[in-house]
């Protein structure tokens, strides 16, 4: 009987990526799995089973993969993908990258086969000022790092004695246990993977074979960085174990409040107080920013919240092509701690005012009969 296209076993599109395969293989191999099919269906099952692990085998690997979608099935070879035949062989490999993220096993192997573990992150919280932000600085943070003991030089031993190797596991770091028919690797219980155990660990270290001390890093934050963002200094988190990888360092950023300006992306906003004869005259005021000073003209009558947008004049962002605006909020201030004579003339200009009518109160009359309408 002929084969079925190996796409059309697992159920995806030729154009498929290899999470999408792996995905569907994982599904169909968990519901035709032996263990789950007893009885009449544990034929049918069976040959379903073996199906789709020919298929995944096939797909998963790029050069067979091309070789198939080039020729079918005469471009690879059609014993292969029956791995051992009614026994089973070859499904540790086909399925080792699914069933050991769901058991949970680490698949790094050091030398001897002991397995490596990658070092956790670190996160380090650092706090600049919004002109660090915008423009960017070069800092140096001290963190914690791990060094080798200089009383059992790395060993974890007691100086003078040395590890042994794991009778668990033999000093392989993992132990094997049965799942149905199939094995699954874990990391052994007494070792935890180092394949060696320490009968009197180093009193300097407690049998770690390092020290915590301390370290300086120099850091590059870049112009435009917002409070929030991240920066991934690759490396510098723990280290491994048994010469896995060491994890990685995050610096995430908080800006500082800012006496004048608030952010708002790219944006900046800040409330710019001016007197009430510069707001009923007009005149030019100067604004700050962060780059000096900016000169905004006042026109006549001007009132609270008015806002004036200064292009150009805000931040320009990490991944920014220009930088973005500056908004002043006008607030008119209302004289406070008067004198006598002072109050007399303000008295007096009221008086004028009134005379004038609603001409010098632009939102009078408007005001005036909303309260009308509320009350009739």
């Amino acid at each position: 009987m002929a084969k079925r296209d190996y796409y059309e076993t697992l159920g995806v599109t030729k154009n498929a990526s290899e999470e999408e395969i792996k995905k569907a293989y994982r599904k169909l191999a968990m519901k035709h799995h032996p263990d789950r099919n007893q009885g009449d269906s544990s034929k049918v099952a069976e040959e379903k089973f073996k199906e789709a692990k020919e298929a995944y085998e096939m797909l998963s690997d790029a050069q067979k993969r091309a070789a198939y979608d080039q020729h079918g099935h005469a471009g690879v070879d059609p014993n292969r993908g029956a791995g051992g035949g009614e026994g089973y062989g070859g499904f540790a490999e086909a399925f080792g990258d699914i069933f050991g993220d769901m058991f949970g096993q680490q698949r790094g192997r050091a030398g001897g086969g002991r397995q490596v573990f990658r070092g956790s992150d670190l996160s380090y919280a650092m706090e600049i000022t919004l002109e660090e932000a915008a423009k960017g600085k070069d800092a140096q943070i001290r963190i914690p790092s791990w060094d080798a003991c200089d009383n059992c030089k790395g060993s974890g031993a007691k100086p003078g004695t040395q590890a042994k190797t794991c009778g668990t596991c033999n000093g392989s770091g993992s132990v094997q246990m049965r799942q149905g028919f199939f094995s699954v690797q874990q990391t052994c219980p007494t070792c935890r993977g180092a394949g060696k155990v320490i009968p009197e660990p180093c009193s300097a270290c407690s049998g770690q074979g390092k020290i915590k001390r301390q370290k300086t890093l120099e850091v590059k934050i870049p112009s435009g960085i917002d409070g929030g963002m991240r920066i991934r200094s690759a490396g510098n988190g723990e280290p491994g174990t048994n010469g896995g990888p060491p994890g990685d360092l995050y610096i995430e950023i908080r800006i500082k409040k800012h006496d004048i300006f608030e952010r708002d992306g790219d944006d900046l906003h800040c409330s710019v107080p001016i007197s009430m004869v510069t707001a009923a005259l007009g005149g030019e005021i100067d604004v700050p920013t962060l780059a000096g000073k900016a000169a905004i003209d006042i026109p006549e009558g001007t009132q609270t919240g008015k806002q004036f947008r200064l292009r150009g004049k805000g931040i320009k962002g990490v991944r920014a092509s220009y930088p973005g605006d500056l908004y002043c909020h006008i607030a008119v201030e209302t004289p406070v701690k008067l004198s006598e004579h002072q109050r007399r003339l303000l008295r007096e200009l009221d008086e004028s005012f009134k005379k004038g009518g609603s001409k010098h109160s632009p939102s009078g009359d408007s005001w005036t009969d909303r309260l009308k309408n509320l009350f009739s």
